[in-house]
């Protein structure tokens, strides 16, 4: 029994002394490895968590890498996508519809409706007052408007109802109103007149007149002549057109000197009447009769040289003068 026990207890020392030589070891081990890691971690890098991480630090590192996820999808958007999205999930969250959300399109306006409800068939100074942006649109489209012949609109011609408007540059290169029917039915070319029309008009509230020029067909000229005449603008020869040219300057020559002879008469009279005595009243009244008369009879004979005598001789005319006569038979 004692050997038995002798063998026993001394193979129970020997084991006890193995286990803590192993536990030994393996703690040097740790150290040694813990050691290591320390002279090889970075200076930015965290430590090492020993411990299972608490459950707010999870759900924190989630909702940061949800927002940092959201940013990105929100600038990969454009600004009415993004309002969208903004839109559905305020109906998703609170309720309602998206016809709420619409916008009413009732108010608005092109660009042709504000030249509609602006625009004016001749712009004066008091138009041009308080001009708002809108004024500023009818106004620049009217000054890109031709201005010397009128398209108009001669279907209602049974009730004396006539509209007229200005032409557009296409349809000055393409020659309508001018060398085309004015009509805006009608495309002929042959037996045109010019016609002079008073154009009375309301517009804006407030009632106007224009003198308008237009080049109608035959047919088109009858509609427009169908309750009165208008008048009819034809082309003078060119003798009549030198002709006036020249009366024109005699006639005011001739004006000015009417006006002239007519304060000197007054001067004349008021001088003798102060100068005159009760003896020499009459003689110098007759004197001055004379004088006046003497002064009358070269400026009759003047004015009748001018009116009776022979055309003047034309003058050579330059380049542009010709082009000038040239468009004036054009135009009319």
């Amino acid at each position: 029994m004692d050997d038995l026990v002798k063998v026993h207890g001394g193979g129970g020392y020997d084991s006890d002394f193995s286990d803590e030589d192993g536990q030994g070891e393996s703690s040097q081990r740790g150290l040694k490895r813990k050691h290591e890691e320390e002279i090889l971690q970075k200076p930015f890098q965290k430590g090492r968590h020993s411990k299972v991480a608490h459950r707010s630090l999870h759900s924190n590192e989630v909702d940061r890498e949800e927002a940092r996820n959201r940013r990105a999808h929100l600038i990969s958007m454009n600004a009415f996508e993004r309002h969208k999205k903004f839109v559905g999930d305020y109906i998703l969250y609170y309720g309602g519809q998206m016809v709420d959300f619409k916008r009413s399109a009732a108010k608005d306006k092109t660009d042709l409706d504000v030249l509609r409800e602006n625009h004016r068939f001749l712009w004066r100074d008091e138009d041009e007052e308080d001009m708002t942006w809108e004024k500023e649109l009818a106004k620049k489209y009217y000054d890109k408007l031709f201005k010397e012949y009128c398209i108009a609109d001669l279907s209602r011609y049974k009730e004396n109802k006539f509209g007229f408007r200005w032409r557009t540059e296409n349809e000055v290169v393409s020659g309508k109103g001018q060398f085309q029917c004015g009509n805006k039915r009608c495309e002929k070319e042959e037996g045109l007149k010019s016609w002079e029309v008073n154009f009375a008009y309301v517009e804006h509230g407030e009632k106007r007149n224009a003198l308008v020029k237009l080049r109608l067909c035959p047919e088109c000229s009858f509609k427009l002549n169908y309750h009165h005449k208008r008048k009819e603008v034809k082309a003078k020869p060119k003798t009549e057109m030198l002709l006036d040219q020249n009366q024109k300057p005699a006639k005011a020559k001739a004006k000015k000197k009417k006006r002239s002879s007519s304060h000197s008469k007054k001067h004349k009279h008021k001088k003798h009447r102060d100068r005159s005595t009760s003896s020499s009243s009459s003689e110098e009244l007759q004197n001055s009769d004379k004088d006046s008369d003497a002064g009358d009879e070269p400026e009759d004979q003047s004015e009748g040289d001018h009116w009776r005598g022979p055309a003047p001789a034309v003058e050579e005319k330059s380049r542009e003068e010709e082009f000038d006569e040239y468009f004036e038979d054009m135009f009319l």
